[in-house]
């Protein structure tokens, strides 16, 4: 069987996968910014699979790319599923874990009583942690993590246009 059949096959649930994610901006807060989120996926037989796309939408920036990551690789996962989710965004890491719970419990407001910036990306990840259990993890970028750096790669490839879905044995 490979990921694919894995993620999608109802009869064979996948119950435990790690995934790393990253996002990339080019002209991050400038005119003509190019954005894309990349993805790995590995599953405790050995699979892997390799997702990229360019991030749509008007507020393209590298933060929403590294959202975007997380959400589209929870969103991939066809059965509620018990992931370690490894990202090299403090961002996301920590808004998952530690503020995600009071920016609800405020009405979606921070602790200055300003907008959460992101709202709908975090609401998109906010269900989709009703579904999973997802520990998250954070590594140091471009420090030589082989799955963040791979991860990475995808994200640039999303951002200059390239769509991936690739599958291999690891």
């Amino acid at each position: 069987m490979n990921l694919s059949q894995e993620l999608s096959n109802a009869e064979s649930p996948l119950s435990y996968v790690r995934i790393f994610t990253d996002g990339a901006c080019s002209n991050n807060g400038q005119q003509n910014p190019k954005a894309g989120w990349g993805a790995v996926f590995l599953t405790p037989s050995g699979h892997r699979l390799k997702l990229a796309d360019k991030l749509q939408g008007k507020h393209v920036t590298n933060i929403r790319a590294e959202l975007t990551a997380a959400i589209e690789a929870l969103s991939a996962l066809k059965w509620p599923s018990s992931v370690d989710l490894t990202s090299d965004s403090e961002y996301v890491t920590k808004g998952a874990t530690e503020w995600l719970h009071g920016w609800k419990r405020k009405g979606w407001k921070t602790a200055n009583k300003q907008p959460v910036k992101n709202k709908d990306l975090w609401q998109q990840l906010d269900a989709l942690l009703g579904i999973h259990t997802v520990r998250f993890h954070w590594v140091r970028g471009h420090n030589g993590h082989p799955e963040n750096e791979l991860a990475d790669q995808l994200a640039v490839a999303g951002a200059e246009g390239e769509t991936v879905k690739e599958y291999d044995h690891v």
